[in-house]
Order: C-alpha cells, then structure tokens, then sequence
C-alpha cells in the first residue's frame, strides 16, 4: 500500500513585511489523516503562517507542499489554494446569512446543466447527504432549505465543515471556530471536528482554548514570536502540562532561562 504524501508540508518559511520579521524558518508537516493544533498566544504569528498557506500572503522565502504538490509562490492565491484542496472555515464567516443551506454548499461551485443552468433537483440531494452522512446533522426543522440566519453558531461551523469535507479538501483549516459560542454549540463543533478526522481528512485547528484544542488534536504545534518553537504529540503531553508549557513562553519565563 502507497503512503499518501503529507497533507502539509512547509520548508524555511520566512516572511518580512518591510523590515518586520513576521515569521523565522518555520518548518512544520500534517499528515494526510491528522489534526494539529497550531496554538500561541497572541503575536505569535500564527495568523500570518495561516495567511501564507491560504493564499492571502506570498512567503518572502522558503517552499511548501501541498498533498506532495509543491506550490508555486509567485502564482498562489485564495483561489488557487481552493484548487489544491485547502479549505478554510473562519469563525461565523464561512457563509450566505439569507441564503438557504443548499445554495451555500455550492456558492462558486454550482452544479450546472449543458446551457449553464443550475441543477437545484442535484444540488439539494447532495446537500442533504452531506447534512445527513458526512457530519451527521439530524437537527429538527432544519433542512436544505433553511435559511443560514435560522442556524445556531454551532450548526453554522458545521455546515462550512460538511461543506469543506465534500469537496475533496486535503486539508481543512479552522480559524478560531468556537469563538462567542456556548458551552452546548462547543460541544456541537467539536463533534463536526472529530467528523473531519473519521472522514480522512487532514486539519489544523487554531484556537486561544486549550481545552477543545487539546480533545480533537493529535499533535500540537506551538507559536512564539514568529517561530515553531515546539511540537508535541498528544500522547506525550497533559492538558495541564501543555497549559504550562505555553505560560512560560507568554510571561516571558523562556526568555529568562535562556538568559
């Protein structure tokens, strides 16, 4: 059996704006079928790092690679990064408010006839088997036809993660995902997580919280100051000891055992 390439794999990354250096020789991989917690506090550079794999940012220097692809710099963009297979769900922002749920899944993707025209009887069957099998959601009222603004927040992420697990990503990037939720619609978006590791597929989970980060992750990739300054699978580190872990560098405790 062939091994499939890393979902991700990035090289000497750097990244200057002007004389600011955003990002120091970052070198990081994802397996094809694995979770990692990118977390730091703030400042650390993690909005940047995910910035430059989305497309948005051109790395200053340094390569990566994208299901074993190796990405052009000069030519990636948001769109181009939909193309090799990287799909991103921000917090709350991923969807049509007033639209209904089957057109969000295919918003830019529309399934067309010959003449251009839209499939909605094909676009609404697929729809409900990704609400129904691919993340499981069984909500009561809530069909391919309910309006997105009728959604809970949690519900909502779901549906950018179903959406996201359909179209072939190789690998699924959450931004910040249970921000301003509550403890139940948590609950809810940590279960559509687990859904994107049963599926195959590959994410990195970027979060202030410990504690969702830590039960979904199977590694941990930690941030400081424009550096990967660790990773650490979760078999080898507490809750506690990784919460430890990252006061140290956030109240400067690092700097002053190095000195």
């Amino acid at each position: 059996m062939v091994e499939k390439p890393a979902a991700l794999r990035m090289v000497n990354i750097e990244k200057y704006f002007g004389l600011v250096h955003a990002l120091r020789n970052i070198n990081i991989e994802v397996g094809s079928n694995e979770i990692v917690g990118l977390i730091g506090d703030n400042g650390a550079g993690k909005s940047t790092l995910v910035k430059i794999l989305t497309g948005v940012y051109p790395p200053s220097s340094g390569e990566f690679y994208i299901a074993g692809r190796k990405v052009n710099p000069r030519t990636y963009s948001v769109k181009r990064a939909h193309q090799y297979g990287i799909e991103t769900v921000y917090q709350d922002k991923s969807l049509g408010e007033k639209q209904a749920l089957w057109r969000n899944f295919f918003i830019g993707r529309q399934i067309t006839y010959p003449f251009g025209f839209i499939n909605v009887k094909k676009e609404k069957e697929i729809a409900q088997e990704i609400m129904l099998n691919t993340i499981g959601f069984r909500g009561r009222g809530i069909t391919v036809n309910s309006k997105v603004n009728k959604l809970s927040g949690g519900e909502r992420q779901g549906v950018a993660i179903g959406r996201a697990m359909h179209f072939e990503a190789e690998l699924i990037v959450l931004d910040e995902p249970t921000v301003a939720l509550s403890l139940k619609e948590v609950r809810k978006v940590l279960n559509f997580v687990h859904k994107i590791k049963e599926g195959g597929k590959a994410c990195v989970y970027i979060t202030h919280d410990m504690q969702d980060v830590y039960e979904v992750s199977d590694r941990f990739i930690i941030m400081d100051r424009g550096e990967v300054v660790a990773s650490i699978t979760k078999a080898d580190i507490s809750l506690k000891a990784l919460d430890e872990f990252l006061l140290g560098y956030s109240q400067g405790l690092k700097d002053k055992e190095l000195s």
